[in-house]
């Protein structure tokens, strides 16, 4: 069954009820947001929800064990394309990262959603995923990184199968909006989408209701939010979310929470960066309220958050029961506000749509090498030769695959036999072209399925100048196999890309300890 899940944008319906909730004083200038204005683009919505839910293992919750919260959680398929992503490789300490994809829905299928999200006549329609955003948890678990797309973000969708009716949709001829991709047979295709164009294994996703943002602020008591002046998002046309707030600190929730998140007019210079600036503000205080908030030890209270977020949820099979949401909440609680940060996929104009920058690979290349956003990793040292002797050079058996494939282009013709060649001309008489399979990798990987054959591994990196950091243990394989990746669709000399670990300034990132930052309003929506 698929779930419902949030609307975006701001609506003209009348404005509702306000909710002021309690100022906690009146905040100073200099908590507002630096930085200068960048072209408009849609961001993304709701993880704040989401993140709640997973989180809720910060207020010792030993009775979301109850076995009726798991019947309220809808589930669907993970993955619907045809294509995978190895996973990544473990470290020293046995430990691997783990990336979540957060997903919000502009389907308005229930009765509390359609009040809540507007127009009357997008009712039962194909919902799309206008929010999108990719968690990712760090290896040893001390650092996590949130990166959003905007939903107008052209992209490649590949062919994905409905798991209900076995209906296939192609893949997308050319590309198409990313949105889109959550009407070609579920979640699952959206993910398969977002692994066809980073690179990046998906361990899971997480789908989360329109409704279940007014629920969720109400049941921790609302969530501190700050302005450096009155604003009023409604203009003399009608167009605005209706929020309305004194100058400061007010901890918003119910309807107003939602007027926070989707508002634009009113917010900086209205356009959707704007807003997705106020919804990471959002999500950082949601977490630390969740962290923090002495109210969540009423028994009756958490009950009430565990009920209104088990329903607000459609997951991946691997998190389909209580215990593994609060498993996951417990590995997601061991980072600390500090180490969180949220950035948003560095773009371009393409007319009225936006397309990934060669910044937006470099964000995507540091998640899938599990580095830090924040810049507070250790220096990681040049990996060494290990101690596996290999094999001479005859004897080392490997297949090549052809893996030049990307989102926009198709595979490089030929590949898998041209290093096939060069291998057998520098001795390796044992490599062959594998033809039956032709993966995405956006980087020429060596990998091998056990220990005993890391040698024979890094011999073959060696003979064609690929780096030692490339060659990867995986159970994806079961021997060793060498995949030749986007970075190397012509030549027969391997050019390792130059690489920096800094984080691109284009992605705007925002700490989640960050507690003095105001949103700026536009004069013409003060009062």
């Amino acid at each position: 069954m698929r779930g419902e899940a949030p609307a975006t944008g701001d609506t003209t319906s009348p404005e509702p009820r306000e909710r002021q909730g309690e100022p906690s004083g009146e905040g100073p200038g200099g908590g507002r947001w630096a930085g200068s204005r960048r072209r408009r683009r849609r961001a993304l919505r709701w993880s704040a929800t989401v993140l709640a839910v997973v989180t809720l293992g910060t207020a010792g919750a030993g009775y979301l064990y109850y076995q009726h919260l798991n019947a309220n959680i809808r589930k669907d398929e993970l993955n619907l394309g045809d294509s995978k992503v190895a996973e990544p490789t473990p470290n020293a300490a046995g430990q691997t990262p783990l990336n979540i994809l957060l997903i919000g829905s502009d389907a308005r299928d229930t009765e509390e959603n359609q009040e809540l999200g507007g127009a009357r006549e997008t009712f039962g329609s194909t919902p799309r995923a206008d929010v999108q955003m990719l968690l990712h948890l760090s290896a040893d678990r001390t650092n996590m990184s949130v990166i959003s797309m905007p939903r107008d973000t052209l992209v490649q969708i590949p062919k994905c199968t409905d798991p209900d009716d076995g209906k296939v949709y192609p893949a997308s001829n050319g590309r198409t909006l990313t949105n889109q991709s959550l009407g070609n047979g579920g979640p699952g295709c959206t993910v398969a989408t977002w692994q066809e164009l980073t690179g990046i294994h998906i361990d899971h996703f997480v789908m989360v209701d329109f409704a279940g943002v007014v629920s969720m602020a109400d049941a921790i008591g609302g969530v501190p939010v700050c302005v450096d002046a009155n604003i009023h998002s409604r203009d003399s046309q009608g167009h605005g979310s209706g929020l309305k707030l004194k100058k400061g600190t007010t901890y918003i929730k119910g309807e107003q929470a939602l007027q926070w998140l989707r508002t634009r007019y009113g917010f900086e210079d209205g356009s959707d960066l704007a807003r997705a600036k106020a919804q990471h503000l959002y999500m950082n205080a949601m977490v630390r309220e969740l962290r923090e908030n002495a109210t969540l030890s009423s028994p009756n209270k958490l009950r009430r958050l565990a009920e209104k977020a088990t329903e607000a949820l459609t997951v991946d099979p691997g998190l389909d029961t209580v215990k593994k949401l609060y498993d996951l909440s417990n590995e997601l609680r061991k980072v600390e506000p500090e180490r969180i940060t949220m950035a948003t996929m560095p773009n371009r104009y393409v007319g009225a749509r936006v397309e990934p920058t060669e910044d937006a690979e470099r964000l995507f290349r540091l998640v899938r090498d599990d580095i830090a956003l924040d810049g507070k990793d250790k220096k990681k040292t040049s990996k060494k030769r290990s101690d596996d002797p290999a094999a001479p050079d005859a004897e080392i058996a490997v297949q090549v695959r052809n893996g030049t494939r990307t989102g926009t282009l198709a595979p490089a013709r030929g590949r898998a036999g041209t290093v096939a060649g060069l291998l057998v001309e520098k001795g390796l008489t044992g490599a062959v072209a594998d033809q039956s399979v032709t993966p995405a990798e956006k980087r020429t990987v060596v990998r091998y399925p056990s220990a005993d054959l890391e040698g024979d591994a890094e011999r073959v990196a060696e003979s064609l100048g690929i780096p030692l950091s490339s060659v990867k243990r995986s159970t994806e394989v079961t021997g060793v196999t060498l995949v030749v990746g986007a970075d190397w669709r012509e030549g027969t000399a391997y050019e390792p890309p130059a690489e920096s670990d800094e984080t691109p300034e284009s992605a705007e990132v925002l700490n989640g300890a960050d507690d003095k930052a105001c949103m700026r309003v536009d004069p013409a929506f003060t009062w």
